[in-house]
Parts: C-alpha cells; structure tokens; sequence
C-alpha cells in the first residue's frame, strides 16, 4: 500500500472491544482478518472474558467460510488500545481507556451470548456491513 507521494502507508491497527470478547468483537476480527488479511493488525479483547468463544458466533461464521473456532477470549490492555488507531467498542461502556490521537466508534450491536444461530446470524451480517465500512474508511481494498 502507498499514500499519494509513492511511500509505503503504515499498516493501520483495529482493535475490537465488547465484554466478553466471546461473540462481536470474535465476530468483527474474523469478518476484518477474512476481508483485509495483513493489510490490518487486528485486536479484539473483552473488559470481563468469557472461558471460550460462543458456540452460535463460531457457527455463524462457519457458514460463510470464516473460522473463529481456534480463538481465545481475552483481556484486552492498556498497551493495546495505545497500539491501535481504531477501536471499535460493542457495548463495553466506560471500562475502554480513552488515549489523544485514536479513532473511536461504540458499534451498539445485540449481544448474541445465550443465542441461537439464528439469532446470531443477523448480528453477523451487521458486523460484516460495518467491517466493510470500516475498510472503506481506511482505505483498505477487499474482495
């Protein structure tokens, strides 16, 4: 990737934040790492993580060939935010830090915890629109 004067553009970091970093923000990086590969440095933690990534989430994704199985829900740290440019909070409130200079969005999402796939799938779906989005945004084509 170049900017307008020929050089190499850094590679811009996303970190994806909702509570129990077991459903969205699961769902938001497998949409961003399917959609942009390396071409993003991708986050995602949890203000509370859960034990395992929801079951529904995984085989949501599943479907359309995106494999969030083998994540680990995680604490998300002060060192991350600070690394990355955007972050993109699901619903975590006032425990995400605010740093100067990062670009903040609260994506209001359903919470799919103690959901069926069905009900999870259009929380999905939202998540992949707004990921697009997202790219647009950074400038970051995808197929």
């Amino acid at each position: 990737m170049t900017n307008t004067a020929g050089s190499p553009q850094p590679i811009p970091s996303v970190l994806f934040v909702c509570v129990h970093n077991a459903g969205r923000s699961q769902m938001a990086a497998g949409w961003l790492r399917h959609l942009a590969g390396n071409r993003v440095n991708i986050y995602s933690g949890g203000s509370e993580p859960a034990r395992h990534v929801n079951p529904a989430a995984v085989a949501a994704m599943d479907e359309l060939g995106i494999d969030i199985s083998q994540e680990i829900p995680k604490l998300f740290t002060t060192e991350t935010v600070k690394a990355a440019d955007v972050v993109i909070t699901m619903g975590c409130g006032d425990t995400c830090p605010i740093f100067p200079g990062k670009k903040y969005e609260d994506w209001p999402l359903e919470d799919p915890a103690g959901q069926g796939v069905d009900a999870v799938r259009p929380i999905r779906d939202e998540i992949g629109l707004r990921v697009k989005n997202l790219l647009i945004e950074l400038g970051i084509e995808f197929s």
